[in-house]
């Protein structure tokens, strides 16, 4: 989205550091993929009493645990230290405005940047993997399973598009209402905050519910490929036979697939959110610039 120009700017600013950290989690979502693959080399080889593919195995989860506990260290520092500095100077070079409701609430508001940041663009990344890797990795196996799984992104792409349409009307609906909720307290009606609140409580119940109702049709398109593959899977097993492994390596790749399908709702709730935020606060280059070097010195 054109609008995330806060986003944008803390990538471009810190992109030394986030590139490191992005990364280190790739290499662990590849070690990730290749899990299952090597797990199926495991038990064929064990049935025939062959150990190598058990070391192998055992090596790549050594090595995916040591990469994760560095991974982990590194983003609490990195994280921590850009949302202090922004926060820290956003405040400070807004604290003169005399809209103190709207202050209060991109304070926290500020904090859902950083967070896309550390949880939710990684959790694209990892949907980003398991779809893209497990189709690449399911070639190998069976074409036919490859097919059915890449007919149904057509209509789940679909589902997100209106799904976002109406998620960016809810958040700005919500959010309008939080701006003024320090207002509100501080006029000390309480006719007026229970109000307050009941509006809040309202939009939160719309936007759970459009999240239930997608979340209900993307589990239909699970329940297609689920059954699709197992027809396609079962006719390979009875035409062609395969080895134990493979069917490990099928049904764990075709539930990676799933996985990141899931995921797809997740971020367009998550984009329109933060894109919606992005029209209420204004961050100038300088202000960025500020965290960059506080990160540096972390």
């Amino acid at each position: 989205m054109p609008q995330l120009t806060i986003i944008k700017t803390i990538f471009h600013k810190h992109r030394l550091q986030l590139l490191l950290t992005y990364t280190l989690f790739s290499l662990e979502m590849l070690g990730s993929l290749l899990r299952p693959f090597f797990l199926g080399k495991a038990v064929d080889g064990l049935i025939e009493g062959n150990y190598k593919g058990l070391i192998i195995l055992s090596l790549i989860q050594l090595l995916w645990v040591i990469i994760g506990v560095i991974r982990h260290r590194y983003d609490t520092r990195t994280y921590s230290a850009i949302y202090t500095s922004l926060v820290t100077k956003f405040l400070s070079r807004k604290y003169a405005s005399s809209e103190v409701s709207k202050l209060s609430a991109h304070s926290t508001l500020a904090r859902e940047f950083v967070d896309f940041l550390e949880f939710d663009f990684v959790y694209v990344m990892e949907a980003a993997y398991n779809i893209i890797g497990s189709l690449i990795l399911l070639f190998f196996y069976d074409r036919n399973v490859v097919l059915i799984c890449m007919a149904v992104l057509i209509p789940v792409s679909l589902i997100s598009y209106f799904y976002g349409k109406r998620m960016k009307r809810l958040n700005k609906a919500k959010n309008d209402e939080l701006e003024e909720q320090v207002n509100i307290i501080g006029g000390g009606n309480t006719l007026s905050i229970r109000r307050h609140y009941d509006r809040l409580r309202k939009w939160q119940i719309k936007i759970s519910d459009q999240e239930a109702w997608n979340f209900g049709v993307m589990e239909l398109m699970v329940i297609v490929v689920i059954a699709a593959a197992l027809m396609v899977t079962q006719k390979k097993i009875l035409v062609d036979g395969v080895y134990a492994g493979e069917l490990i390596g099928i049904y764990n790749y075709i539930l990676k697939f799933i996985s990141g399908l899931d995921t797809i709702p997740y971020t367009v709730q998550r984009l329109t959110f933060l894109n919606d935020i992005t029209k209420r606060i204004e961050l100038e280059t300088e202000d960025i610039e500020e965290t960059k070097r506080a990160v540096v010195n972390e």
